[in-house]
């Protein structure tokens, strides 16, 4: 389904330009409370926001947008997503949004709408606020205009959510953690949690000044933070990114853990414990070969869907799994909670360090990954890879890879570039087929 102004996570883009401006934030805020105002009730609406500039400025536009079609609001300042989510949900609001770019430099922003039960919106749900963006959305009547709160202890709510998924019988005592919040969203509260929870914190990315989100820290830049684990002596480093919902760890020798180790562990120390659900995860066609082979030798399985964890969700969702994620970092505990979120996935990590007594380079490895390679093949446009030429290639690189790896290629949801990776026993093998099938594309894009 075609898509004017939402993508993949919602809006998104370069602040003050288009659609990214004060005047589309109030729009949506208008057009997103309209569709949402169902009932007679007081009609509520939760806001949170990273630590970027522009925060500011789309939150207010917001503030009007939802008060003027009748909505109250209640913000709760700089919130990791999954807060956002769970507030939402735990304050029986009418829908939440959290004004956020993620991973993203700080020039850009953008919006994610959550509806009443803390989950990401529906295609239909999307298609009907776009509808109402382009068109006339009625206004509140003056006595009816919506009003603005600041709710205090938001952040205190979400650190005591976050340490109620944390195992009962056991402490973080003497632990020492290095946590690299990205200058981001999580910046109060995941140094507050672990602290709580008994851990010897040393925190990092905690000083944003609306333009250092994700500059050099956090889950895409973790060499800050290999560094610091290192220098310190600490036991293990947890990274997140600009709204928290993604986790990247780094074990006591500085080397980075990815999201398919993570799910690993947390797949089979749950299954060890009888509580995963649908005998196995949930991930993208993007995870390693190795993370299917080593579930499969456990007796777990491995289910792939297209890239995005609104589809990870989608799948987990219907078909009864509580365990899923990406390689990148998302991961989806939806035992706790209806989006990624990446302090509830550390502490799942924790645990189970803490349970083991053993170092976090013993621990998290839990496979060898297959060589994977990935490249980019922009085009100017047509679809080249409908080419006879193209796709000749293709299927002889699938009839090489049979059995001994696997092949992945896709068109860009968000620019013109077909991304192409392999994955396989033989590392030569691998790049030799990456590079066949990107040649065939650069000649039939011209």
């Amino acid at each position: 389904m075609a898509r004017k102004y939402f993508g993949t996570d919602g809006i998104r883009g370069a602040t003050n330009a288009h659609p990214m401006t004060a005047a589309m934030a109030m729009k949506v805020g208008m057009a997103a409370g309209a569709h949402f105002r169902r009932g007679d009730h007081r009609h509520r609406v939760v806001i949170g926001k990273d630590t970027r500039l522009s925060g500011y400025m789309l939150e207010n536009a917001m503030v009007a947008g939802f008060t003027s079609v009748g909505m109250d609001v209640v913000l709760v300042g700089p919130m990791p997503t999954p807060a956002v989510a769970m507030l939402t949900h735990s304050m029986r609001a009418d829908m939440g949004v959290m004004i956020s770019a993620s991973h993203n430099p700080y020039a850009d922003n953008g919006i994610k709408l959550f509806g009443p039960d803390g989950y990401k919106l529906s295609d239909e749900d999307e298609a009907a606020i776009e509808a109402l963006i382009d068109g006339e959305v009625p206004l509140a009547a003056s006595a009816d205009i919506g009003r603005a709160r600041r709710v205090e202890d938001a952040r205190g709510r979400y650190i005591h959510f976050a340490k109620s998924t944390f195992p009962a019988d056991l402490r973080l005592d003497g632990l020492k953690i290095v946590v690299d919040c990205a200058n981001g969203a999580a910046y109060q509260v995941a140094p507050s949690a672990l602290w709580e929870l008994g851990a010897d914190v040393i925190a990092i990315g905690v000083s944003p000044n609306g333009k250092n989100i994700n500059d050099g820290v956090g889950s895409t830049a973790p060499d800050t933070l290999c560094e610091t684990v290192v220098a310190s002596g600490a036991a293990i480093g947890i990274a997140l990114d600009g709204d928290a919902d993604r986790l990247i760890v780094v074990d006591e020798t500085g080397r980075v853990i990815d999201g398919d180790q993570l799910m690993a562990l947390i797949a089979t120390g749950w299954a060890r414990q009888g509580r995963l659900a649908g005998g196995g995860l949930v991930a993208t066609v993007m995870s390693n070969l190795g993370l299917e082979r080593h579930l499969s030798a456990q007796g777990l399985g491995l289910v792939r869907t297209a890239v995005g964890d609104r589809h990870v969700l989608e799948k987990m969702r219907g078909s009864g799994y509580n365990v899923g994620g990406e390689q990148s970092g998302h991961i989806i505990l939806s035992d706790y909670a209806t989006t990624g979120d990446g302090l509830v996935a550390a502490l799942q990590v924790l645990a189970e360090l803490v349970r083991a007594d053993a170092p976090a380079s013993e621990v998290l490895h839990r496979f060898d990954p297959l060589p994977q390679l990935l490249k980019n093949v922009r085009f100017k446009g047509g679809k080249p890879l409908d080419a006879i030429a193209v796709q000749e290639v293709i299927a002889g690189a699938e009839a090489e890879l049979a059995g001994r790896g696997r092949l992945v290629i896709r068109p860009s949801g968000t620019e013109p570039v077909i991304r192409v990776m392999a994955e396989g026993d033989d590392a030569a093998q691998v790049h030799a087929v990456v590079d066949r099938i990107c040649d065939a594309v650069r000649v039939a894009a011209g």
